[in-house]
């Protein structure tokens, strides 16, 4: 299963789910879904924000990758890989376009593989 977050991240996971024949999920911020949802409120460097992914998109023991363009202050990327916790899944990987280094938000998510392909200091 791959989770993106709104918006630039389901540009990026959209199409790798496709590619994979995996499913997608889309992570938005609070009250854009219909239906019953889990959420998460998480830090970014200029306040608070939250996320949130329908109460049945993950599966106990499914494994999940998240997917998104920025790796900032890993708030974001954090509130998912919580919310798939909270729901039995399991996150193999979180998986950035571009990190800014010099945030530091990959120490948020340093219980998880992240990975990025492009760094900047």
């Amino acid at each position: 299963m791959v989770i993106a977050p709104e918006s630039r991240g389901f540009m990026f996971g959209a199409p790798i789910a496709a590619r994979a024949d995996k499913g997608f999920v889309p992570a938005r911020k609070k009250g854009k879904l219909p239906g019953e949802v889990i959420t998460k409120t998480y830090f970014l460097e200029y306040g608070l924000d939250s996320i949130q992914v329908h109460k049945d998109a993950v599966k106990p023991g499914q494994k999940v990758v998240i997917i998104d363009d920025l790796l900032a202050t890993g708030g974001t990327a954090k509130g998912i890989c919580d919310i798939v916790a909270d729901l039995g899944g399991e996150v193999v990987a979180v998986v950035f376009l571009i990190e800014l280094c010099a945030i530091n938000g990959r120490e948020i998510l340093k219980d998880y593989d992240v990975r990025t392909v492009v760094k900047y200091d």
